[in-house]
């Protein structure tokens, strides 16, 4: 699994929550996963169908009703679970809370680990908006999970952008759960980032 793949996984608001939920072992039917989230009836319903699309989740043939189906994790979902548990974990009942459910957050955070340049991170982000990703950066600074370095001694001056905190907690996570995410045979390797620029003297 790698940064697209994150991108892809995250881009429903719901997604990693109801992930979450699965990990915590709350029963795969809507009802009792609307009530665990606290999503939004049509918010829950569009991350639901999102994580059967991407073959996360699927519907569990021998339970559930027509109309009340259950649900259960794929082989690629239960690698996925308990990192998501872990994110949801570093962030519930905090007042920053509802950030991991914005896009661009959680791969932001794991590219973050070591120090990143804007354009770095937006070439990598493709076809992240340099207005997006503006936004997305400016959110993480305003809640102490990203920490914006000036290396005023380069010509020009360069700034520099790194998780920190829980936001360094929560990029941790995020990386096993780009490693957990691939198949199996290919577990133990690293996810796929960038190296780190070299600092400008």
């Amino acid at each position: 699994m790698d940064i697209p793949d994150l991108v892809k996984l995250t881009s429903k608001a719901w997604a990693i929550p109801i992930l979450a939920q699965f990990g915590a072992g709350v029963p795969g039917r809507q009802a009792p996963l609307l009530r665990a989230t606290g999503a939004s009836r049509t918010a829950f319903g569009q991350s639901l169908t999102h994580l059967q699309a991407i073959g996360v989740l699927e519907r569990n043939p021998s339970h559930g009703h027509p109309l009340r189906p259950e649900f259960r994790l794929t082989e690629h979902g239960r690698a996925l679970a308990a990192p998501a548990l872990a994110i949801h974990d570093l962030t519930k009942e905090t007042p920053h809370e509802a950030l991991i459910r914005r896009m661009w957050v959680l791969p932001l955070l794991a590219l973050t680990r070591d120090p990143r340049s804007f354009s770095t991170l937006a070439s990598t982000l493709r076809p992240i908006t340099d207005r997006a990703l503006s936004q997305a950066l400016q959110r993480l600074q305003t809640a102490g999970w990203i920490h914006r370095d000036v290396d005023i001694t380069a010509r020009p001056p360069r700034a520099t952008y790194q998780a920190q905190q829980t936001g360094a907690q929560i990029g941790k996570e995020v990386l096993t759960m780009l490693k957990a995410g691939t198949s199996a045979d290919l577990r133990e390797t690293e996810p796929k980032l960038p190296p780190p620029r070299p600092t400008l003297g």
